[in-house]
C-alpha cells in the first residue's frame, strides 16, 4: 500500500513530537474548552433555488465561529459526517505537531463516523480559521471553512465583534454546485466561484451600536479569490495581521490603494461607527482595479455611545520570541511551475489529476507518497531567513504551519514588518521572511491557491 511506507516514516518523528516538552506540547486539565463538531452534508439557499451537496458543521448554515481563550486549554473533538476522509486544520494556531491535522504528515486521515480529539492550549489571541487538510479543495470548496476567534485574557473594550469570512460558491443557474475545479484554473490564478459571500450571505448588512467601537475580523477562507479590500472615510486602524497585533502601521485602504488579502489571510479592523442612527457604512472588495463589490454594510441603531478614535485599543502582544537576523541562514525557496505529470497520488485524500507547480522544481506528488523529505531542514531554536521567490505571473498566498515569520523585504514593494503565517507572493516577486524555528515537528508549507496546493505546490518544513 502506497500509503503504508508514508505512516512508517512518519511513526518515528510523530511520536517524539507528541511526546515532547515545551510551549507548544500537548496539555490537558480537566477545566478544557471542549467543543464537539462533525461535518455533513446540507443544503443553502443562496438565490431562489436550494443548493444541495454543501458541507458544514451545522445544518443549512455556515460553519460555526468557535472561540477559545487564549493560554487555556481546549479539546475540539471531530468527527467526520462524511463519505470521505477527513481531517481538520486549525489555520495560523501555534500547536503540537499531532494536533495539525495534516493527513499523514501529523495523522491518519478520519474516517466516516470516527472522532478526533485535537487538544492544544493557544498561546496568542487573534483571528484565525479551521478547514480540511484531507480531500482539501472538495471540502473547502462545498463550505467547510470556519472562522476560529482566541479571545485576548482581557476583554479588549470593543461594542461589537464582527466575523467577515469571505468565500466564494461556483453554482449553475439552477442552484447546483458546478465543478470546482479546472486543469485551466489550475495552471493558472485558480478557479474562482461565481458566486462571492460574507458569512455565506451575498451583501449582508449588520446592526452595529450608534457611536459604537466596533471590531471587524475579515478572514479569506476561499480557495482561490485574493481580495483587494477598501473602506469607508472613518475613524478607524487596522489593529491586527493574521491574528498578531500590528508592529508596523498598515495604511488605511481606499479605492486607489487597496489593501490585498489572499487566501488564508485575515485581518482585524477597528473602527467608530457613526453616531446617527440608520446611517450606513460599505466595505468593499474589487475585481481588477475598477469593479466593485460589496462584502458588507454596518448600520447604526440606537442612541450614540459616543466613542471616539483615542478609544481604539492597542492590542496585547502575542507571546512570540523573535528570531535574530544576526545568526540567520538564508534558505532559498522557489515557487514556480513543473512540467505537466501523470497525476498524483495523494492516497485517501484525493487527486486531481494534474501536476502544474513546484517549490524548489520539486513538485508534491501526494501526502501518502513515501521519500518526500523537507523543502527546508531547520533546528529547534535557531532563526532562519526563508527567501521565497515567486518564478511564475501567477499570485501565491504562501502558508506555513506552526510557525510564525516576519516579512523583512521584498524585491517589489514595502511590506509592514508584522507577524504572520502567510504571505502573497505577487508575480516575480522574492520576500525574505524571518523566523524562528522554536516550534518541533514537520510542518506543512504551500500555496493556499488549493488548486496550486493540490497541483505541486506544496511540501513541509523540519524542525527539530
Amino acid at each position: 500500500m502506497v500509503g503504508l511506507s508514508r505512516r512508517q516514516f512518519l511513526a518515528g518523528t510523530a511520536c517524539a513530537v507528541a511526546g515532547g516538552t515545551g510551549a507548544f506540547a500537548t496539555s490537558w486539565t480537566s477545566a478544557a474548552q471542549e467543543i464537539h463538531l462533525q461535518s455533513r452534508e446540507t443544503a443553502f439557499n443562496f438565490g431562489p433555488k436550494p443548493t444541495n451537496g454543501l458541507i458544514s458543521l451545522a445544518d443549512n448554515a455556515p460553519p460555526p465561529i468557535l472561540r477559545l481563550k487564549q493560554g487555556q486549554p481546549a479539546a475540539l473533538n471531530y468527527t467526520n459526517g462524511l463519505a470521505d476522509y477527513s481531517t481538520m486544520h486549525w489555520h495560523g494556531i501555534r500547536l503540537p505537531n499531532d494536533m495539525d491535522g495534516v493527513p499523514y504528515l501529523t495523522q491518519m486521515p478520519i474516517a466516516q463516523g470516527e472522532t478526533f480529539q485535537y487538544r492544544f492550549t493557544p498561546p496568542d489571541a487573534g483571528t484565525y480559521w479551521y478547514h480540511p487538510h484531507c480531500m482539501t479543495m472538495s471540502q473547502m470548496a462545498k463550505g467547510l471553512t470556519g472562522v476560529l476567534i482566541v479571545d485576548e485574557a482581557e476583554d479588549q473594550g470593543f461594542d461589537a465583534d464582527i466575523s467577515l469570512n469571505l468565500k466564494d460558491f461556483r453554482l449553475a443557474e439552477d442552484g447546483s454546485l458546478l465543478p470546482y475545479f479546472t486543469a485551466r484554473g489550475a495552471a493558472r490564478a485558480g478557479t474562482f466561484g461565481n458566486i462571492r459571500t460574507t458569512n455565506w450571505q451575498q451583501e449582508p448588512s449588520y446592526d452595529v451600536p450608534a457611536g459604537g467601537l466596533i471590531r471587524l475580523r475579515f478572514v479569506v477562507s476561499d480557495t482561490t479569490r485574493v481580495h483587494k479590500l477598501y473602506f469607508p472615510e472613518v475613524a478607524g486602524k487596522i489593529i491586527a495581521w493574521d491574528g498578531h497585533p500590528v508592529n508596523e502601521e498598515i495604511p488605511w485602504p481606499t479605492k486607489d490603494a487597496p489593501l490585498w488579502l489572499g487566501p488564508g489571510q485575515r485581518v482585524d479592523v477597528a473602527i467608530v461607527a457613526p453616531d446617527q442612527e440608520g446611517e450606513e457604512l460599505l466595505f468593499n472588495s474589487l475585481i481588477g482595479t475598477n469593479y466593485p463589490f460589496e462584502i458588507a454594510r454596518l448600520r447604526s441603531i440606537g442612541h450614540s455611545l459616543s466613542r471616539q478614535a483615542g478609544d481604539i485599543p492597542t492590542l496585547p502582544k502575542n507571546p512570540i520570541e523573535a528570531a535574530d537576523p544576526a545568526t540567520s541562514n538564508i534558505e532559498e525557496t522557489v515557487f514556480g511551475w513543473s512540467p505537466e505529470g501523470d497525476g498524483t497520488n495523494n492516497g485517501l485524500c484525493g487527486s486531481n489529476g494534474y501536476i502544474f507547480w513546484s517549490i524548489n522544481r520539486n513538485p508534491w506528488k501526494g501526502d501518502a507518497v513515501a521519500n518526500g523529505g523537507p523543502v527546508v531542514s531547520m533546528a529547534l531554536g535557531d532563526s532562519y531567513i526563508l527567501r521565497l521567490r515567486n518564478e511564475s505571473p501567477n499570485l501565491h498566498p504562501i502558508h506555513l504551519h506552526g510557525l510564525v515569520f516576519k516579512p523583512i523585504r521584498s524585491n517589489l514593494r514595502h511590506i509592514p514588518a508584522n507577524y504572520t503565517d502567510t504571505v502573497l507572493l505577487l508575480k516575480d516577486e522574492i520576500i525574505d521572511v524571518l523566523v524562528r524555528a522554536d516550534n518541533p515537528g514537520q510542518w506543512a508549507f504551500h500555496c493556499h491557491v488549493i488548486e496550486h496546493q493540490k497541483t505541486g505546490l506544496s511540501g513541509f518544513v523540519s524542525v527539530g
